[in-house]
């Protein structure tokens, strides 16, 4: 194999085998809060930016999901991008 390969390959593994890290929220600083609606489910993640080891990281504070409502389903992309914030904001309050 190349050694283009073996670094992706390697890369990979890491990324197989590692859990993700989790920020500990500096509330001095903004978030970030992504999301998606998938086939079967509705996932956010609420993201921060800090400073590591002298170097701007963008890592997540926390995740959520859940699957959808079979009533969700007909939703269109705008009305199912407002469930995701409304429904985001109200577990990230509690």
């Amino acid at each position: 194999m190349t050694e283009e390969r073996v670094k992706a390959y390697e890369e990979l593994k890491n990324a197989l085998t590692n859990a993700p890290f989790l920020l500990i929220p500096d509330w001095k600083l903004p978030f970030k809060l992504y999301i998606d609606a998938c086939g079967e489910g509705l996932c956010d993640a609420l993201h921060q930016t800090q400073i590591i080891n002298d170097k701007p990281v963008e890592g997540p504070i926390s995740f959520i999901s859940r699957q959808r409502e079979p009533t969700e389903a007909r939703y269109g992309a705008s009305q199912m991008g407002c469930l995701l914030l409304v429904w985001a904001l109200e577990n990230l309050h509690n």
